[in-house]
């Protein structure tokens, strides 16, 4: 199934979407209701896909955390020694829900970076309250995933003289060009965890103005989703409606000095969860 969050006459309404693109609207309730089953209403009427504006699937998920170098690939690229992964543990980040768009938003260029950049991800939904789940559990507290786009700032330049060679001043300004509104675009849609029976099979494609930038796929990464989503319940309690993306491949423009500008456009697609594409202004 498809899940929707769109605007119509005004109101942000929630639904499904029919096989041949035609939204079948919910009642009241918030997208992370139907995701354990409480609906509410019931389903009330259908409209065109055409006739509604697609909005992030979850607009203000309790977590959006996002895992850092999760590709071998993208760690190189982009000048990293290879990482041995039996001496390592997923790096998860939190993204805050200002930073999320949904498709066909546009994205504005901040006024502390020049240099942004983007990465092609996929998004977990968290369908089930859980805490210290197990890895061979993890995949059943999957409720959907989602195209994503952990859009960055590379660097950061407040305006006055900073010491950025103390490796606590580069951390954190590495953290805060993942902050930015609009650098956490989502969509078009969530697609239900029983569409998608292996999400280590996903290809992942971006391209700035119809130019491939990135091609993968979710096999190539250090952790899987399994195991990401087992190791972040031993952190917290995650609960309906939290959101994991989970590292992006090579292809970032950092790797050749290359940046977004105002009015290029990406369009990221990861396997068959639908294309997401956003403006940067």
């Amino acid at each position: 199934m498809r899940l929707v969050t769109y605007n119509r006459a005004g109101e942000v309404r929630h639904g499904r979407l029919t096989e041949d693109d035609r939204v079948v609207e919910f009642g009241d309730g918030d997208l992370e209701n139907y995701l354990t089953g409480r609906t509410g209403d019931p389903e009330r009427l259908e409209v065109a896909l055409a006739d509604v504006e697609l909005l992030a699937p979850l607009l203000r998920p309790g977590k959006l955390l996002a895992a850092a170098a999760n590709y071998q690939d993208h760690v190189t690229e982009t000048g990293g020694e290879p990482l041995d992964r039996s001496r390592l543990s997923p790096r998860l980040f939190l993204k805050p829900p200002t930073s999320i768009v949904g498709p066909g938003a546009t994205i504005p260029l901040p006024s502390v970076s020049t240099e942004v950049d983007w990465e092609a991800e996929l998004a977990v939904v968290i369908g089930r309250r859980v805490r210290d789940i197990a890895e061979s559990d993890a995949l059943d507290a999957v409720a959907g995933y989602m195209t994503s786009n952990d859009v960055s700032a590379r660097t950061v330049d407040y305006g006055f003289p900073r010491d950025t060679d103390d490796r606590a001043v580069w951390f954190f300004d590495w953290l805060a060009g993942k902050w930015l509104d609009g650098f956490a675009p989502l969509g078009p849609w969530l697609v239900t965890a029983d569409e998608v029976p292996d999400p280590q099979a996903l290809s992942i494609h971006l391209d700035v103005n119809g130019v491939t930038r990135q091609a993968g796929s979710t096999k190539d990464m250090i952790f899987s989703v399994a195991e990401l989503v087992a190791h972040a319940s031993r952190l917290m309690t995650l609960e309906p409606g939290d959101v994991i993306l989970t590292g992006t491949p090579s292809g970032v423009g950092a790797a050749t000095g290359e940046f977004l500008t105002a009015g290029d456009v990406m369009t990221v697609v990861v396997g068959q969860l639908g294309q997401l594409r956003n403006t940067v202004a």
